[in-house]
């Protein structure tokens, strides 16, 4: 076989990664970040607690996430996605479970969410992203909008999920996600452990033996944190996802305190995210051939608008209109950023190098659901707190045009028979982006 016929079969194999991440990332996305304000909803319903101790438990889940981030990235590099879905996915379910037993103990709410959230983040985003990062190099960015895409899938959920608890009861709702995530498991891990595909890192010949391994000019995980792209790549994720950290546990609690109905407030999430399924598959083909800067800045500016808008909306119209311009910023912003990672560095230390890279983001996204909900228990409004992420997303907008791209370091190339490097080194140099 040679190389072009390996390629070839990569390439293939690569739609398939990317469709099996979608269907992971709407399973895993759905009830925990798309439908995580009706679950507040509920829970305050349900027991009477202040604002901040029911939407603090998302600021609990997300700090296990932070610091299990760079672990999620290595195990994804390590010992490869479908373990980690298997795992995580199993893990996710049980946490549900153990949530529809919590009664009114707060305590075993913020260690079952802990749980649920844990296991849904290590077997969702991070295993499906790095898979389609390795397997499809030159349609990075197309690849992971399709997984994303399955993320706005799961947002078609929510209404879903508000029916089942408005008429089934939460612990009902509560165990048959949890039950879902179980059954799925075995799936993705079949999906993600296909044998006999080669990534087209490697060279083989007509046995099928491998013979030499290429560096394709990959950042390793110390390099890439010497390099200013990566930190400035890092801070724009933080600065943009504050208000999505905001919109993820508040904006169902939003919508009803200023009226909105139940039905009309959990009718609202599926407009952003069907606007947004067809602004990442958009974004993702556009991102692979413009210069994926600029893209960013625009739709981080529009992202930032649109929390302008949710701030002061007090009507359905005012809703809609946010559903709209955040499900274009939001939905386009969040394949390109990630594919612009990648080009940067490289796909082969990719896990590592975004479990790293996310940790300043989500440690944002740890304090911003607890300080929203304080400063509503405080003001008795949303007002200010949405203002606020809208301004930072603002500055994330400018701050991504000065991720310029960093000098690829000098690789070798590797027999794998041998210690050292062969005499035939192969040089890679920077490459210049639009604009650079």
């Amino acid at each position: 076989m040679n190389r072009l016929t390996t390629r070839v079969r990569s390439t293939g194999y690569g739609w398939w990664v990317a469709l099996a991440g979608s269907f992971n990332m709407a399973l895993t996305s759905g009830p925990t970040f798309h439908a995580q304000s009706v679950i507040f909803a509920a829970v305050e319903a349900q027991t009477g607690w202040s604002r901040t101790l029911v939407t603090g438990v998302g600021t609990f889940g997300r700090f296990g996430g932070a610091m299990l981030g760079p672990v999620e990235g290595f195990l994804a590099d390590r010992i490869g996605p479908a373990w980690m879905m298997l795992v995580g996915l199993i893990i996710g379910g049980l946490g549900f479970i153990m949530l529809s037993q919590m009664g009114d103990s707060p305590l075993i709410y913020y260690v079952a969410y802990f749980i649920l959230s844990l296991g849904f983040s290590a077997g969702g985003f991070v295993p499906a992203t790095a898979a389609v990062a390795k397997w499809l190099p030159t349609r990075r960015a197309t690849g992971i909008a399709i997984v994303l895409a399955g993320s706005s899938i799961g947002g078609f959920m929510v209404p879903a999920i508000s029916w089942g608890i408005k008429h089934h009861g939460f612990e009902a709702t509560m165990i048959s996600i949890g039950i879902a995530g179980i059954v799925a498991a075995p799936g993705f891990f079949w999906a993600m452990s296909r044998r006999g595909v080669l990534p087209n890192t490697a060279t083989v010949d007509d046995s099928g033996e491998l013979r030499v391994a290429v560096d394709d000019g990959s950042f390793t995980l110390r390099e890439a944190l010497h390099a200013r792209a990566f930190w400035v790549i890092a801070i724009t994720h933080l600065l943009s996802n504050l208000s999505t950290a905001a919109v993820s546990a508040h904006l169902f609690l939003a919508l009803t305190d200023v009226g909105i109905s139940d039905v009309r407030a959990a009718g609202v999430i599926p407009i952003f995210v069907g606007i947004s399924f067809f602004a990442q598959l958009g974004g993702g083909f556009v991102g692979d051939h413009l210069d994926k800067r600029i893209m960013l800045s625009v739709s981080i500016f529009v992202q930032a608008i649109a929390m302008v808008v949710l701030a002061y909306a007090t009507s359905y119209s005012g809703a809609v209109l946010f559903a709209v311009l955040w499900g274009i910023g939001f939905g386009t912003r969040t394949p390109i950023l990630h594919a612009l990672r990648g080009d940067y560095f490289g796909s082969r230390y990719f896990g590592s190098i975004l479990g790293i890279s996310s940790v300043p983001m989500i440690i944002g996204m740890t304090a911003t659901p607890v300080l929203v909900g304080l400063t509503f228990d405080m003001q008795g409004t949303y007002q200010w707190a949405f203002l606020f992420t809208a301004v930072t997303a603002f500055m994330g907008s400018g701050l991504i045009l000065f991720a310029r791209r960093p000098i690829r370091p000098s690789r070798g190339v590797f027999n794998p028979g041998v210690t050292a490097p062969t005499t035939a080194m192969v040089e890679s140099t920077a490459e210049s982006g639009p604009g650079d």
